[in-house]
C-alpha cells in the first residue's frame, strides 16, 4: 500500500480520483481516504503543512525531491498525461520515448513526484539483462 501525507483530504481525493481514475474505497473518520484501481491501495492521511514529520523535517507541500516516487502504468500516455494535467497536475518534462516505452513527469498539486509510463513491446523486457 501506498501512503500519502495531503495538506487537504477532498481536494486530494478530487485530484487523484480524476487524474489516475481510482475510486474511493473505504474513508476512516474525516482524516484518511482509501483509494482503489490501482496495483495497490493509496491512502491519502491528512497531515497539516508544517507539522512534524521524520526525523526533524516538517511537511511542505512545496515541490519537494524525494528518492522514492511511484509509477502510474497507462495505455495512451497522452490521453493519461492530459487527464493529469486537467485535474491539477504539472508537467515537469516532455514525454520521452525509450526502447522500453514512453515516460513523462508529473508533479501532483502536493508537490509529490509521479511518472507516468507507457510499455511498448516486450517493456522492460526490451533491456532486461539475460540470465
Amino acid at each position: 500500500m501506498i501512503n500519502i501525507d495531503v495538506p487537504h483530504l477532498d481536494e486530494a481525493t478530487a485530484f487523484y480520483t480524476e487524474a489516475f481514475g481510482l475510486r474511493v474505497g473505504r474513508r476512516f473518520g474525516d482524516q484518511v481516504v482509501e483509494l482503489l484501481g490501482g496495483e495497490a491501495p493509496i491512502y491519502l492521511l491528512l497531515k497539516k503543512e508544517g507539522s512534524q514529520a521524520a526525523g526533524h523535517d516538517v511537511r511542505v507541500y512545496s515541490r519537494h525531491w524525494t528518492p522514492v516516487h511511484c509509477d502510474v502504468v497507462v495505455d495512451d500516455i497522452e490521453a493519461a498525461l492530459a487527464r493529469a494535467v486537467a485535474a491539477g497536475a504539472a508537467q515537469e518534462d516532455r514525454i520521452r520515448s525509450t526502447r522500453w516505452g514512453r515516460i513523462v513527469q508529473i508533479a501532483d498539486p502536493f508537490g509529490n513526484g509521479w511518472c507516468l509510463l507507457q510499455f511498448v513491446g516486450r517493456g522492460y523486457d526490451e533491456i532486461a539483462n539475460p540470465d
